[in-house]
């Protein structure tokens, strides 16, 4: 028999097979991508509330089959599959309400009969779940329970599978993705938050990017007047590339593997190549309008915008979460990073660029703790108690950053920083205008201390399968429609296209494909609103 470890991660997600007997983990898929719409969780949940639960519920099951098909494991022969993800991938997959995360006062909520949602620890047949998807005869589903309803099972993870609980002094802990989920703890005081940093912190939302997968370049180090590459290999260990000229992108000397692609950690590692070798002298200017890693691997200034805002929303996040514990700048002792960027980035790099505290005396790097999690529970379904009940001991407040007001003003700053060049002495400025601290400017020096060399640790002896094209696809009819395809020539990532049809024409989205809320180009520039996403359907699925 076997168990399966599911991480419903913001940008995709990771699946494990394990020997139930040895525990050994056999092994490991991913996909390349979130199969719902959009580049953040938020994107998502917007998808559920306009489109219908239903069909989100139906994409994220049929995608779990699809990497339950590339795990290759006899159905019968599972016997459980513990999953862990924030309380939007939880709550969709088990198709339970989502609106309580929607909508924030109690009043609204109470209005709409969602105050009081519960999202507590579950084990209960795969059958109920998965009917008229596929059959799991044997199979229990494991779920680990949330802290609050704002506070999901990844936050948990990030918290018990790092030192975090356990360490007496001032301490943070992120888990880097589209959605970072952090906390920050002050003796038994523990506040939680969440930035929605947007794909280029995960390598997507730019033309080259890619997740943490085989062929990633996911580090540059400076050798002289060139570039030196670090790529993932097919066990996901970093491999040395090419040594580059980043001006004109001629390989000075081969490498031991090819990059395909960029993760976010690389393009933060390229960032901060960017500025120490004078390069960028102001940002986001660069030789030539970008610099050249490879075939089609080139960043341009438009990326460095986008990996800005990502990095501008988690440190505005952090600095928040610092005001809101009344914790001076040198007293955070331990930052705690985990994730695929909290894996792979080079921790002296990313507290340069401001995505971990610089501030910290200590950062440990830790691999991804939600897979973790759910491999514990997926193990030991009995632990699942004790997890509930270290849950209900962890009392938590959230800070929700979309009201914040010393969130929304550091990140003007941010922006003003990414975007436009803003020197540092003017960021200053603008925070003590807003009645805020100065954000320390001493060269971080801060001890790092990696624990993990790979994001998910142990991929397993058959190694890492990559699922690229998830293939659910959605179909709405477009009534009206004139075929003038602008829809079609609109879509900046192709994701959708016009059948003719009578009495009207339909529109086909690939549903992993769709940037979702974060676009909407197709509705926009549509000359007769024939595009509707609220009654899109599931109606193809690729094998």
């Amino acid at each position: 028999m076997y168990v399966i470890a599911l991480d419903l991660g913001t940008s995709g997600f990771r699946a494990q097979l394990i020997d139930q007997k040895t525990n050994a983990t056999i092994r490991t898929v991913i996909t390349m991508g979130h199969p719902l719409p959009g580049g953040n969780v938020i994107d998502h949940l917007e998808f559920a509330i306009v489109t219908g639960e239903d069909v989100a519920n139906e994409v994220i099951l049929l995608t779990v089959k699809k990497m339950l098909d590339a795990i290759r494991a006899d159905p019968k022969e599972i016997a459980y599959i513990s999953v862990c993800g924030n309380p939007i991938q939880l709550s969709l997959f088990q198709k339970i309400e989502i609106r309580d995360l929607a909508y924030a006062g109690e009043s609204k909520q109470k209005k709409l009969g969602v105050d009081n949602v519960q999202r507590n620890a579950r084990i209960f047949p795969a059958d109920e779940l998965f009917a008229g998807v596929c059959s799991l005869p044997n199979c229990q589903i494991i779920v680990p329970p949330a802290i609050k309803h704002e506070i999901g099972a990844d936050a948990l993870a990030m918290m018990t599978e790092t030192d975090f609980i356990s360490e007496t002094k001032p301490c943070m802990v992120t888990d880097y993705g589209t959605n970072a989920e952090m906390a920050i703890k002050v003796g038994d005081k523990i506040i939680t938050a969440s930035a929605a940093a947007g794909p280029a912190i995960e390598g997507q939302g730019i033309p080259c990017g890619m997740l943490a997968a085989p062929g990633a370049i996911s580090d540059v180090n400076i050798e002289g007047d060139y570039w030196r590459l670090t790529v993932l290999d097919e066990m996901m260990q970093s491999a040395k590339g090419d040594l580059v000229d980043p001006v004109t992108g001629e390989i000075i000397e081969k490498g031991d593997i090819k990059a395909v692609g960029i993760t976010g950690t690389g393009v933060i590692s390229c960032t901060s190549a960017m500025l120490k070798s004078g390069l960028m002298k102001t940002i986001p200017k660069l030789p030539n309008g970008k610099i050249i890693l490879g075939k089609e691997i080139e960043i341009t200034e438009k990326d460095v915008v986008e990996i800005g805002k990502a990095i501008g929303a988690i440190r505005a996040a952090q600095l928040t979460l610092m005001e809101a514990a009344g914790l001076g700048y040198d007293e955070l002792e331990y930052a705690y990073i985990s994730g695929a960027t909290g894996t792979y980035v080079d921790g002296k790099k990313a507290a340069y660029l401001g995505s971990v505290p610089s501030y910290a005396k200590n950062i440990v790097q830790f691999g991804n703790t939600s897979i973790g999690l759910a491999r514990k529970l997926a193990i030991h379904p009995e632990k699942l108690d004790e997890v509930s009940r270290m849950a209900q001991k962890i009392q938590a407040d959230h800070l929700m950053m979309a009201t914040s007001q010393t969130f929304k003003d550091i990140y003007v700053c941010e922006l003003s920083y990414w975007e436009q060049g803003m020197p540092m002495e003017m960021y200053d400025e603008m925070l003590q205008m807003f009645d805020l601290r100065p954000f320390p400017h001493d060269d971080p020096n801060p001890n790092i201390e990696r624990r993990v060399v790979r994001d998910i640790d142990d991929v397993g002896e058959e190694g890492v399968k990559m699922v690229e094209k998830i293939g659910v696809f959605l179909e709405a009819p477009a009534y009206g429609c004139i075929f003038c395809r602008k829809c079609e020539k609109s879509c900046p990532e192709n994701a959708i296209t016009i059948h003719k049809n009578e009495p009207d024409n339909d529109i086909i989205i690939d549903s992993q494909r769709c940037l979702g809320s974060s676009c909407k180009r197709c509705i926009a520039n549509c000359p007769k609103n024939a595009v509707n996403h609220s009654i899109l359907k599931v109606v193809h699925k690729t094998q």
